[in-house]
């Protein structure tokens, strides 16, 4: 149980973070712009449940913030020993799972697409939509570390399918995709 008295510490004012085993990184440092990246998609989520008016895709997109809570200490996590323990929060295959799956099932009535479409229609969807670039601005993020510093890959491959995820719920959102803006390449020539 998480438990905060005290919202300042004081401890980052020289331009430094800790990461989960108490040792300090700058700021600056890619890992804290990975972990950034993925809490403003957490955000960018949030604001989009604000526009989302049916229960279970606003239900799921909780379950998927609580799931970016536990990628943000994930990546706040050294090593590269990725077995979850008690003391140690990891990302595992079974949350990409429930992702995909759920996935399927949206996608399973959806049209198909015949056409790129382009970010808008409702105004829900187009905050999913905005989610879904932000969330593939942190999977960008993750992968530059993962290149010097070892990244779990059920982390990678959550992330990967959580834009997937957030682009079929944008479809849904726009009345089964019946209300997606289509591109028309080279309209406006």
């Amino acid at each position: 149980m998480v438990r905060l008295n005290k919202i300042y510490t004081r401890t980052g004012d020289g331009g430094t973070s800790g990461l989960v085993d108490g040792s300090r990184l700058p700021k600056h440092d890619l890992r804290f712009e990975a972990i950034g990246a993925v809490d403003e998609a957490n955000s960018a989520i949030g604001l989009a449940i604000c526009a989302i008016e049916a229960d279970e895709p606003a239900r799921e997109l909780h379950r998927v913030q609580n799931d970016l809570f536990d990628l943000g200490a994930d990546l706040a996590t050294p090593g590269d020993d990725f077995t979850p323990g008690e003391m140690t929060l990891r990302m595992v295959p079974g949350q990409t799972a429930r992702l995909e799956a759920t996935i399927d099932a949206i996608n399973e009535w959806l049209e198909p697409l015949n056409s790129f479409i382009l970010p808008g229609g409702s105004e829900s969807a187009a905050r999913v939509h905005v989610a879904r670039a932000c969330v593939r601005r942190a999977e960008r993020a993750m992968a530059t570390p993962a290149g010097e510093t070892p990244v779990n890959p059920a982390a990678m491959s959550y992330i990967n399918r959580l834009s997937d995820y957030l682009f079929v719920l944008a479809r849904a959102l726009n009345d089964g995709g019946k209300n997606d803006v289509l591109w028309v390449p080279g309209g406006n020539r």
